[in-house]
């Protein structure tokens, strides 16, 4: 009998970010579809030990103890992962860019997004981490690369940044299944994504993805001391400065960061790390970012804000691309860090309120970003756009649309 969409979304209800549990989660997926694709039920409990029981603990500790994925960075292969932003229709100079993140669920409500991204046909798809629930090649291939998966390829380019959960199988699936799916053209080149981060470029803005998954997850015993930050791996930092030159006081065109853990949150652990290491690469110049990142659940336009001596930021939380949306309020002191909150309740499962899922899509044209935050019934529920002064630097802000339910009361 096939799994109903309810049932789908039950299993992610109060999922927690172990390892264990995340793992657990994998395994017993493996069962059910095997128990699932068999006619017989006979041998039911043996199998459930073989197959899930038995199959965990080897993943588990395989991937706790096993080798972590080599990581790779630029140059690799004769690229530099830095792409010239090109519109798939050569007469149209606009160009498109669908964000999603903790999209990788094989959900209904993933599915609906990724049918609605499709509708609109961007030039470009991000993916900005997080294939649940260990990352593992089977996940990979039912969101991304098999015949059925959903995932919409943009003519230009798909690109994958990495999340905490791609790291609970080591990042080996992520680094030799996903990112050999993933691409952007060169002119008319389709060059494959060889790194978990990139920069694509115009004469006015730098969309620059970052990889902030690889040290988001520590070694046994060792994180108890040390918790993993999330920083840039001197490999990043060092293609940041050199070939991406970020610290060019000559460069003025306006900056987008993505990545998918959270510079600044209101709800669960933030990482000043990476904004840190922008900043110190970007030189004593107070130059304000664009930043969005997934990873906690929800929607959310912060105010204008930095964590620690990182850069200035308009962040931006987009982690409701899959999962079940949360959206319930933080601690009252926590509440003045947003700006705007997406709390509308779609449905209540098992007495959880349920939000709306969603993406971003963003438009260039010339000096002006423009943002619009749309849920899978396709309502654009917040508007905005940056428009970037090329003598300086500096950004404009205008807020062009927000339905009346996402203030923050």
């Amino acid at each position: 009998m096939a799994e109903s969409a309810e049932e789908r979304s039950k299993k992610y209800l109060d999922l927690g970010h172990s390892e264990a549990e995340n793992h657990a989660k994998t395994q017993l997926e493996l069962y059910e579809k095997h128990v699932r694709d068999t006619s017989s039920v006979t041998n039911v409990i043996s199998e459930f030990f073989s197959t899930n029981l038995i199959g965990f603990a080897w993943h588990y500790l395989k991937s706790r103890f096993g080798p972590r994925h080599p990581y790779q960075a630029y140059p690799r292969n004769g690229d530099l992962g830095i792409y010239q932003l090109q519109s798939s229709i050569p007469s149209r100079q606009e160009i498109t860019l669908a964000l999603l993140s903790d999209w990788g669920s094989d959900t209904a409500e993933s599915d609906a997004v990724a049918h609605l991204v499709a509708r609109y046909a961007p030039d470009y798809t991000v993916h900005m981490g997080d294939i649940y629930f260990v990352g593992s090649p089977q996940e990979v291939e039912e969101n991304f690369t098999a015949p059925h998966a959903s995932w919409y390829y943009g003519a230009s380019g798909s690109l994958a940044l990495s999340g905490n959960h791609e790291m609970y199988s080591n990042g080996n699936a992520f680094f030799k299944h996903l990112l050999p799916a993933m691409y952007a053209l060169d002119g008319t080149v389709k060059k494959t994504q060889q790194a978990g981060f990139f920069c694509l470029e115009n004469e006015h803005w730098r969309i620059i993805g970052l990889d902030t998954g690889y040290t988001s997850v520590g070694r046994p015993f060792q994180e108890i001391l040390f918790p993993p930050d999330c920083h840039l791996r001197k490999e990043q930092v060092a293609w940041l400065r050199d070939v991406v030159k970020l610290g060019d006081p000559a460069d003025t065109r306006g900056l987008l960061f993505l990545s998918h853990h959270p510079y600044f949150s209101a709800f669960r652990e933030d990482y000043a790390k990476p904004g840190s290491q922008l900043k110190e690469l970007l030189g004593e110049a107070e130059r304000p970012v664009v930043w969005l990142w997934g990873h906690d659940h929800r929607m959310v336009v912060y105010q204008q804000n930095k964590n620690g001596d990182g850069v200035t930021a308009f962040g931006r939380c987009i982690g409701h691309g899959g999962l079940p949306v949360e959206v319930q309020m933080p601690d009252p002191g926590e509440s003045g860090k947003i700006a705007y909150y997406d709390q509308r309740v779609r449905k209540v499962i098992k007495r959880h309120q349920l939000g709306y899922n969603g993406f971003v899509m963003v438009k260039l044209n010339g000096p002006e970003l423009v943002a619009e935050y749309r849920d899978l019934e396709d309502t654009c529920v917040y508007a905005e756009s940056w428009s970037v002064e090329k003598k300086n630097g500096r950004l404009d802000w205008k807020l062009l649309h927000v339905l009346p339910e996402l203030a923050v009361r």
